[in-house]
């Protein structure tokens, strides 16, 4: 009987480990499928996150994303500032611009070689007489030529006479070079005034809102200081584009001005010299 329990205890204790391997042999399949189960989820959210990043976007959504360009900023700006002084502003500039450009495309076609000129009409004076001087100034452009034709032109009725005919006709080529340059001076000086003008006006919509609230609210009075300040920078950008052109186009004619004083004094010099 002892040998028999004795038996029966080692079956049952060699038995143990076979159970428990069994039980661990069932239970790998369940653990095996559970994470082949997760990994098939997260592989599944992965192609569904490539899909929704590789979707094109549409045209709105791609012009919110893009940053804006210098044009759309500023023309974002000028539509905020307000249909009324803006655009009186911008007319400014526009026409501004447009006598700018019309003077400096006249002040080049008046630039000449007064060097060349002058060495021509001498040797004119020299060869052929005054006729043949007129000729060559005839052939010239601009007011340096149109004032050594008029001194030549009354060459023949004294020195005197012919230095009258120069300074006067040399006022009257200095009328033509300065020629609606002041209406750009008066388009610089409007353009930052109008821009004041909208600031005051914003500032003003500001506090009658902050009155009839009865409250200071940032909302209330944020459009308004908005449009006084764009109104300001955009006149102010008009005023220095302008001031810009003014300064050159004055420079240019500033230029032609001292090569006519210059070439009326060879003149009366080649006058007086031919008539000895």
């Amino acid at each position: 009987m002892k040998r028999f329990s004795l038996l029966l205890f080692l079956g049952a204790l060699l038995s143990q480990p076979v159970l428990w391997a069994s039980t661990n042999i069932s239970q790998d399949p369940n653990e095996e499928v559970a994470v082949e189960e997760v990994d098939s989820v997260a592989v599944d959210s992965l192609a569904v996150a490539d899909e929704v990043a590789m979707e094109p976007m549409s045209e709105a959504e791609a012009e919110e994303a893009a940053p804006a360009g210098f044009t759309q900023e500023l023309k974002k700006r000028f539509i905020e500032g307000g249909p009324g002084f803006m655009g009186i502003v911008l007319l400014c500039l526009i026409l501004g611009l447009a006598i700018a450009i019309e003077r400096i495309i006249f002040l080049n076609l008046s630039t000449t070689n007064t060097a060349k000129l002058t060495a021509s009409v001498e040797d004119a004076l020299k060869s052929g007489g005054v006729e043949a001087a007129k000729d060559v100034c005839r052939n010239t452009s601009g007011p340096v030529a149109s004032i050594f034709y008029q001194g030549l032109d009354r060459s023949s009725e004294g020195i005197e006479n012919a230095e009258k005919a120069v300074v006067a006709y040399g006022g009257v080529q200095m009328g033509q070079l300065e020629k609606n340059v002041s209406w750009i001076s008066l388009f610089i000086a409007l353009a930052p005034m109008l821009g004041f003008m909208g600031t005051v006006i914003g500032m003003i919509q500001a506090f009658d809102k902050i009155e009839a609230a009865g409250d200071m609210q940032p909302s209330l009075v944020a459009g308004g200081i908005k449009v006084a300040l764009l109104t300001t920078v955009f006149g102010l950008i008009v005023a220095i584009i302008l001031q810009i052109f003014y300064n050159y186009i004055v420079a240019k004619i500033d230029g032609i001005v001292n090569d006519m004083e210059d070439a009326s004094i060879t003149l009366m010099d080649m006058l007086v010299a031919n008539t000895k």
